[in-house]
């Protein structure tokens, strides 16, 4: 999608602190991080929001959340735990329409978180 930040980012055209790339994920530094870690995971399809996701979104959504457990675990966090939040919508917190996965960790996480 040609006006999508995270495409821009996948497309190499915005620059970001990419820590993961295969053919179907992408996963970079959050800009404003909330957490001493906090990761980005995003699909380099795009697709616009977990409630516009369908059938066939299922495999790389899964996909998604193996690539932010395997981020924490090679950061030495996830034994002390972390969180994945993905928001849907503007209400939820979803400023860019492109799913994406925070990845939270290395401070203790309150709950509820907001």
């Amino acid at each position: 999608m040609s006006d999508c930040l995270f495409c821009k980012i996948c497309e190499g055209k915005i620059p970001a602190a990419i820590t993961y790339r295969d053919d179907e994920v992408l996963a970079f530094k959050d800009v404003n991080p909330k957490a001493p870690f906090h990761q980005l995971v995003i699909p380099i399809r795009h697709v616009a929001s977990l409630a516009t996701a369908d059938e066939k979104d299922a495999a790389l959504l899964g996909k998604l959340m193996l690539v932010g457990a395997r981020l924490a675990r090679e950061s030495g966090l996830a034994d002390g735990g972390f969180r994945v939040v993905m928001n849907a919508g503007a209400d939820a917190g979803q400023s860019v329409l492109h799913v994406h996965l925070h990845v939270l960790a290395g401070r203790p996480l309150a709950w509820p978180p907001g």
